[in-house]
């Protein structure tokens, strides 16, 4: 028997109808997809305004109007028959220069839903309607009508009712209408969108322009107020191939991939490539359970990238995804790089969140019985009594020129870096030149450790925090991997072997890695079963605590598995290293070393996150802090 033929059936036609709904279900699969169609084709026809309606969720309407260069009758009939288009005036299916293909779409939800369009171009002295309902097509007449096109669809799937069964709720779909008219007006900011409708905030997105500026504009309406000052913008090129765009800084980063955004000859996409090399280049500086937030524009020759390959359009395929992968990842390290010790601002808004006054009628009025103490308190000018400290005694107000340091803190001028010393904001012991010079740095200059880990700095419009571990963590880091692209990590020998006990089994996996950890500057030889001697260790790592190193080592081993695994992840190894390397919480700083922390982070790229994605530092600008206390 012939493939294709079933058992006594013979082989027919399909009717048209049929031919339409079945690419319909290809195409148009929830209203959102077709609401994505109708704006790209009002795209298209060079629309400056775009309004979409929407009533439930785009089941029952779907209204989009645009002043486009509307259309002709002959174009209009046309319009709604299969493989019929405007966009493709040499026929050629390489050389796509449009969003979509007007006509495309319009049969397949023609067939699955009453379809009407009201249209009227340039010359024609009226307008022109035509009615599709259900794949029943109705002919073109004459109608009153504004330059551009509208476009109602309602009832949709109502020629196929089980489809209706696999959408979700009304607000759900109206939502992801939002979100697919909000990644069109990301390619398209020079175009004001309208979206409105039931079950949704109504959402008006002004025109903003065509140049770089417009670009953040529109991002700072979409993303967030916050994303225009935490992004640093990317313009790279090789080989014909352009990635333009802006990206948020590590340190603003979110709980999914949906702030990723991508577009390809102004397509919004979802390509797995571009979101693979996304994640790449922000590798070293997330955690593996967040995203960053940014919007790419990649833009080519069209004979480069292939759009035909998924019925969406939603995913391309370039011609060399080499060299587009290698230039995303090298324009993103670049840009973030070029961003320096930059952290994002939220990390200060944050704080002064915490710190807000409506929290202190909580803390100042009586606790209930059993409830834990707060440890916020308002300083009123008199001494507080000991219940407000939960019990525990503590010491009267003094001043600071009653002020001795505690015993054990012997070198007098480090007192002001204590972290039991009063409020060293006078710091008159400290007010040299060179503080004065260190205070205009970006960072500023170092004023008080508290906690024995937070240094406080002042800068010359406000005050800085930094976290020393994880700081120094970044720096360290950073100094293992440019020594590594030079010309090796450097190694020191470790005066008196350190031996390692393991499990058998894990100790043979270490020491069959030995070469690729000797190029990471870590020696290791065995010792009999189960136990590893460590030789040479990182210089950048001496005195830090080689038996914890050696077992995160190990662990990472297990983790990533084969000698290529872990090859393809040299600098999470490092990062591992690195965490052992860095000064630690809990430890005493002098002045000096505070400062050199300080202007070091300022050299080094990357230093407002450590390793693990979390800032290094927060700033506090002067100004919100006099809001604090009532002072502005």
């Amino acid at each position: 028997m012939a493939a294709g033929i079933a058992a006594g059936l013979a082989v027919r036609r399909l009717e048209p109808v049929l031919i339409d709904r079945i690419a319909a279900g290809e195409v148009i699969e929830r209203p959102a997809a077709a609401i994505k169609e109708l704006v790209e084709n009002a795209v298209d026809a060079g629309a400056r305004a775009i309004e979409v309606v929407v009533e439930a969720g785009g089941k029952r309407l779907i209204r989009v109007t645009d002043d486009g260069c509307g259309m002709s009758a002959i174009d209009l009939d046309l319009a709604v028959e299969r493989h019929a288009t405007s966009k493709l005036p040499e026929g050629d299916l390489f050389d796509i220069r449009s969003l979509g293909f007007r006509g495309e779409a319009l049969p397949s939800i023609g067939a699955v839903a009453h379809l009407s369009i009201l249209t009227r171009n340039g010359t024609d002295p009226n307008g022109w309607a035509i009615v599709v309902d259900g794949g029943r097509k109705e002919s073109v007449r004459p109608a009153p009508a504004g330059r551009g096109t509208r476009i109602e669809v309602t009832d949709l799937f109502s020629a196929t009712p089980a489809r209706l069964k696999f959408l979700k709720s009304d607000r759900a779909e109206a939502q992801a209408a939002v979100e697919a008219v909000k990644r069109l007006a990301l390619a398209h900011p020079q175009v004001r969108f309208t979206v409105a409708g039931d079950h949704l905030s109504t959402v008006d997105l002004p025109a903003e322009g065509d140049d770089e500026a417009a670009l953040l504009r529109r991002l700072a309406r979409i993303l967030g107020a916050e994303f225009a000052p935490n992004a640093v913008p990317i313009d790279a090129e090789r080989e014909g191939v352009a990635v333009t765009g802006f990206a948020g800084l590590p340190t603003y980063h979110r709980g999914t991939s949906t702030h990723i955004h991508a577009t390809v000859n102004g397509r919004p996409v979802r390509d797995k490539q571009i979101l693979g090399a996304v994640r790449a280049a922000y590798m070293d500086f997330l955690p593996s359970d967040r995203h960053p937030a940014l919007m790419l524009r990649i833009a080519c020759d069209p004979r480069l990238v292939d759009v035909n390959v998924h019925p969406a359009k939603s995913e391309v395929r370039f011609r060399d995804p080499g060299l587009v992968r290698g230039l995303i990842v090298g324009a993103l390290k670049q840009a973030l790089a070029g961003a320096g010790h930059r952290a994002t601002t939220t990390g200060g808004l944050r704080t002064l969140a915490a710190l807000r006054p409506q929290s202190i009628p909580e803390a100042m009025s009586p606790p209930m019985q059993g409830a834990p103490q707060p440890d916020l308190h308002i300083h009123t000018g008199q001494p507080f009594p000991s219940s407000v400290f939960g019990g525990r005694a503590r010491p009267a107000p003094t001043t600071f020129d009653n002020w001795q340091a505690p015993t054990g803190f012997a070198d007098s001028p480090q007192t002001a870096f204590h972290a039991f010393a009063p409020p060293a904001a006078d710091a008159r012991a400290g007010e040299t030149a060179a503080m004065a010079e260190a205070v205009e740095q970006p960072l500023g200059a170092a004023r008080a450790q508290v906690h024995e880990n937070y240094i406080i700095s002042q800068t010359r419009d406000g005050i800085v925090i930094v976290d020393q571990h994880a700081a120094h963590e970044r720096l360290v880091y950073e100094r293992l991997k440019r020594e590594r692209a030079a010309s090796g990590i450097a190694r020191q020998l470790v005066l008196i072997p350190e031996i390692v006990e393991f499990d058998p089994s894990e100790a043979d996996r270490l020491l069959a890695h030995g070469d690729t950890l000797a190029a990471l500057g870590l020696v290791v030889e065995g010792f009999g079963a189960g136990a590893v001697a460590v030789q040479e260790v990182p210089a950048a790592l001496v005195g830090g605590d080689i038996r914890a190193l050696v077992r995160d080592v190990a662990d990472t081993l297990t983790e990533w598995g084969d000698a290529r695994a872990l090859d393809e992840r040299l600098d999470h190894v490092l990062a591992t290293m690195a965490c052992h390397g860095s000064v630690r919480s809990g430890r005493r700083l002098r002045p000096d070393e505070m400062n050199a922390l300080l202007r070091e982070m300022e050299a080094t790229p990357f230093s407002g996150q450590c390793n693990h994605g979390r800032p290094t530092y927060v700033e506090l600008k002067l100004s919100d802090i006099e809001r604090l206390f009532g002072r502005s």
